[in-house]
C-alpha cells in the first residue's frame, strides 16, 4: 500500500505541474520571456484518496514545462505567451492533466487524474523561484 501511495502522490503532483499551459496569440518568444525558469508548485487534493498536499519543482523553457527531479513521470506540458497552461503527466497506469494560468510571478489552476483504482482532482498553486 505504501508504494502505491507514494506513486499516487507523484502523480498528482505531475499533474499539477502539467496544469500550467494555456491557449496564446503571440510568438513562442514571449512566452519564454516571460515564464522560463524555476517554478516551485503547490499540489493540493480536494477530493479522492491522493495525498492532501505536496510541493513540487518545475522548470519551463521555451513555453515547454518540465520536471525539477527524476519522479518517474512522463510530463507534457506547454505554457502559451499569454501565461495559459496545459499539462498532462503519465507514470504506469496514472494519469492526470492540469489547467490554469500563470502570471510574471505566480499561477494557479485545477487538476485531475485516475488510475484503474481511484480518481483523484483538486487545484494548483505556483510561484517562480528564479
Amino acid at each position: 500500500m505504501l508504494s502505491n501511495r507514494r506513486s499516487n502522490r507523484n502523480f498528482a503532483l505531475g499533474a499539477v505541474i502539467l496544469a500550467t499551459s494555456l491557449s496564446a496569440g503571440t510568438p513562442a518568444f514571449s512566452a519564454r520571456m516571460n515564464f522560463d525558469g524555476s517554478w516551485s508548485v503547490l499540489v493540493i487534493t480536494d477530493s479522492g484518496s491522493c495525498e492532501r498536499a505536496y510541493r513540487y519543482g518545475i522548470q519551463i523553457s521555451n513555453g515547454q514545462v518540465f520536471s525539477q527531479a527524476q519522479s518517474g513521470a512522463d510530463i507534457f506540458g506547454r505554457v502559451t505567451p499569454r501565461g495559459a497552461v496545459n499539462v498532462r503527466v503519465r507514470q504506469g497506469d496514472q494519469e492526470a492533466i492540469g489547467t490554469g494560468r500563470l502570471s510574471q510571478e505566480s499561477g494557479g489552476g485545477s487538476w485531475s487524474g485516475s488510475s484503474p483504482y481511484q480518481q483523484c482532482a483538486g487545484h494548483w498553486i505556483a510561484e517562480r523561484r528564479g
